[in-house]
């Protein structure tokens, strides 16, 4: 007399079933986590957009180890559990398409992209509202269609923001200039963004926001930090020879302090500015100027406050 393997209401033996609700359990537990470890490997948060932006990333990161760690997962039971016998040597079974499984491993995929894609939008939107970005003609200026959309509260500015090849300028309010960007905290900061030569990139990886500086035009944007310290600002575009080397530091300070640091720098003489790309382009000079064709660097900017490249900041 033979027992028959319970079966489920899809035809599958129970004991399958179970097995398979269990290891995706286990997966989806793994892939959380992951998900959560995700927020350590980006830099430090530091703006209000960037709650928004490491949720996103998390999302993405915890639906991509789901998927890799299922994969694998598979890959590695049916090498433990199925492999062939050592020397058996005969063909697979020929199993041919099956249209039940093709259309599950398309709907799938559809859906999670849709959902990215959806839930990527409804942040976009929220980023917009954050800090909207507008850009106009410098010969037209602003237009009655743009200045619909200009956020008429400013908290703070607008600051002159200005990339050459290869360096920073800061202009505020009050004239100051400087190379390295001042913002004070938990202040809507309000920038016009230029550029004097190429297409340049205004990044800033704490905050978690760029924006291209496309030459030609004036580019409105805000931020708002959140934590006072030093981050790094880069060029996310490639603008030449010494591109690498264009970056500066933001510091996020207290509303006192900021003040006080525009007052103070206000007093000082203009000096030469912060400039990487002057000394590279010096020692390529002194070396016989060998190797591709660049174009010579801007000259430096003329600051209040060159700041200190040495200084250590803290992403």
């Amino acid at each position: 007399m033979t027992t028959s393997t319970p079966k489920g209401r899809g035809g599958l033996p129970v004991r399958l079933v179970a097995v398979i609700l269990i290891c995706t359990l286990i997966d989806a537990l793994l892939s959380y986590q992951v998900s959560r470890w995700a927020y350590g490997w980006l830099p430090v948060p530091a703006s209000t957009a960037a709650p928004y932006v490491d949720g996103l990333f998390s999302l993405e990161v915890g639906i991509g180890s789901f998927i890799f760690i299922g994969c694998v997962g598979f890959i590695l039971w049916s090498v433990i559990v199925h492999r062939a016998e050592k020397y058996d040597e005969s063909d697979g079974l020929p199993i041919e398409g099956n249209t039940r499984l093709e259309i599950t491993w398309t709907v799938i995929p559809f859906v999670i992209v849709m959902a990215l894609a959806f839930y990527s939008i409804d942040v976009n939107e929220k980023l917009a509202a954050l800090g909207p970005k507008v850009k106009y003609d410098v010969e037209g200026g602003l237009g009655p269609e743009t200045s619909l959309v200009v956020d008429p509260h400013k908290d703070y500015g607008p600051i002159q923001v200005i990339a050459r090849q290869w360096s920073w300028e800061f202009i505020y309010p009050n004239g100051v200039r400087s190379s390295e960007l001042h913002l004070p905290i938990n202040q809507r900061a309000n920038f016009e963004l230029s550029s004097l030569d190429v297409i340049h990139g205004f990044f800033i990886p704490a905050f978690r926001l760029k924006q291209d500086i496309v030459p030609g035009s004036v580019i409105s944007y805000s931020i708002t930090p959140t934590r006072e310290g030093r981050y790094r600002l880069r060029d996310s575009q490639f603008s030449g020879a010494y591109f690498s080397h264009n970056q500066t530091v933001v510091i996020v300070d207290s509303e006192d302090d900021f003040e006080s640091w525009l007052s103070t720098s206000s007093a000082q003489p203009l000096v030469a500015g912060l400039s990487p790309g002057t000394e590279l382009y010096a020692q390529r000079l002194a070396q016989g100027d060998r190797g591709w064709a660049t174009v010579p660097p801007a000259p430096p900017p003329m600051v209040n406050d060159p700041g200190n490249p040495n200084a250590p900041h803290d992403a």
